[in-house]
């Protein structure tokens, strides 16, 4: 039972909102629709008036993204007794390298204002991703291993190899300015200064780790003397937290993790800069790059941990071996043979720069256009692409609907929607339609109208 409540709770948790994101935070449909949070990819995608989102309940953006398993397989993950890893219709659908992600970012206050053609904005924003990557070969080693204590002699004659296991987290708050100028009647361009106050950051990456032994039990369950059993390790943690402690067992071999608070443990600036272009009367093209920036970590929020050992077992302690190897989790730190040391430095990381290319085609006024948005996000660890072509329909200020189908990501078999009525905007990307989609999000703003409205130039 151990083995079952650790790793559903895991690859559960990783996909849905604990282990992030790689999914990105922003709303892909409603890049083209009027608003503030159509400046979350591009600082000059102006809205037509200031605006003033609510406090704490403005913009909240929340995605989670898997390369291999849907939301069917989640959700038949929750009703499945017994070791569903073992069931050939989840275990089919792994990839060699099975990657998860989740991101979360709310604004806590953001507002902006015309001043003739420049436009000024602000915000105090909250933002977390957590990316992590499962190689298939740690769940046929699950697989492969007893399912309790009675079965001993599955563990005779081992020789498993779990390679390219690693999690990471970013977490930070941020303080942003952001400037945008209407040059001419074609042309507007902007930018935002962000200063960040880290709150966490962590890279776990587990290189390699190997497992033999011999005949460790006979056919009764009696001990073989002459046995020997190894754990080779290669693997790393870094971590920048403040009031993180990682626990360790009696022979000081970590075991997990608490946390005694919380603080800012560094600090750092992010920048984001975009351009738009009326290229013809009706055709809108666009560009920007966000989140080019790092966070400086200090020296006293600062773990280090370098795990290159080589754990070698006999008869006489074969139970301490069985200890290492039968936790029966997906992040199983026994197994890791982690070990704490007093090493401390400053660290260094970047932010997740997304790359944004948008071009639109409007019709009767513009009430109605249609839309192609490209973005690619450099991770943590991994690059994710999305191309989303969208239909949008403007009848009035207040009002605003956008239908979307985005083809990477969810493999294509999914649509987006958005809605605009007065200040509410809500939206999604991946709009679950019975099928088992690989990327969920999920897009609340309740925004209000501030101050001037855009001015008309030559």
């Amino acid at each position: 039972m151990k083995r079952i409540a650790y790793l559903r709770v895991l690859v559960i948790a990783a996909v849905l909102g604990l282990a992030m994101p790689m999914s990105a935070q922003f709303l892909r449909t409603g890049y083209f629709m009027d608003g503030s949070n159509r400046m979350q990819l591009n600082p000059a995608n102006l809205p037509s008036r200031g605006y003033l989102d609510v406090p704490a309940l403005g913009t909240l953006n929340v995605g989670a993204y898997t390369n291999s398993l849907g939301l069917n397989d989640l959700i038949n993950t929750f009703d499945s007794d017994g070791d569903f890893w073992d069931n050939p219709d989840f275990y089919n659908k792994l990839k060699v390298a099975n990657n998860l992600g989740v991101s979360l970012s709310t604004d806590i206050i953001s507002f902006g204002f015309y001043r003739g053609k420049n436009f000024w904005s602000a915000n105090v924003g909250v933002r977390l991703d957590v990316e992590a990557g499962i190689p298939r070969n740690m769940f046929d080693y699950l697989r492969e291993s007893p399912d309790d204590m009675d079965d001993l002699s599955g563990w005779n004659g081992r020789n498993d190899r779990i390679s390219d296991l690693n999690l990471g987290l970013n977490a930070f708050t941020e303080v942003g300015v952001g400037y945008a100028r209407i040059v001419n009647d074609r042309l507007t361009v902007g930018g935002k200064f962000n200063v960040l106050l880290g709150v966490g950051n962590l890279d776990m990456n587990i290189n390699n780790i190997q497992i033999t032994s011999n005949e460790l039990y006979d056919n009764y369950g009696n001990i073989n003397y002459d046995a020997e059993a190894t754990i080779d390790v290669d693997a790393s943690l870094e971590a920048n937290m403040k009031g993180l402690e990682l626990t360790t067992d009696q022979d000081g071999v970590i075991d997990g993790v608490e946390m005694n608070g919380f603080g800012i443990g560094g600090y750092g600036v992010g920048i984001d800069l975009g351009a738009t272009y009326r290229l013809l009367d009706n055709l809108t093209v666009s560009a920007a790059v966000t989140d080019l920036g790092f966070i400086s970590w200090s020296k006293g929020s600062s773990t280090v941990v370098e795990g290159d050992n080589t754990q070698t077992y006999n008869g006489n302690n074969v139970g301490e071996f069985l200890d290492r190897v039968d936790g029966g989790e997906v992040i199983d730190f026994d197994m890791f043979g982690l070990q704490k040391g007093n090493v401390q430095k400053k660290r260094s990381t970047r932010l997740p720069t997304t790359l944004t290319v948008g071009a639109e085609y409007g019709f009767w006024k513009n009430r109605f256009s249609v839309g192609a948005l490209s973005t690619t996000r450099w991770g943590m660890y991994r690059t994710l692409s999305e191309l989303t072509l969208s239909a949008n329909f403007r009848p009035a200020r207040a009002i605003g609907l956008s239908a979307s189908y985005s083809m990477l990501q969810s493999a294509g078999k999914t649509f987006g929607a958005a809605v605009k009525l007065g200040p509410l905007t809500i939206g999604t990307d991946y709009l679950f339609l019975g099928k088992n989609t690989r990327s969920v999000n999920v897009f609340m703003g309740i925004s209000m109208g501030l101050g001037k409205t855009r001015p008309e130039v030559d």
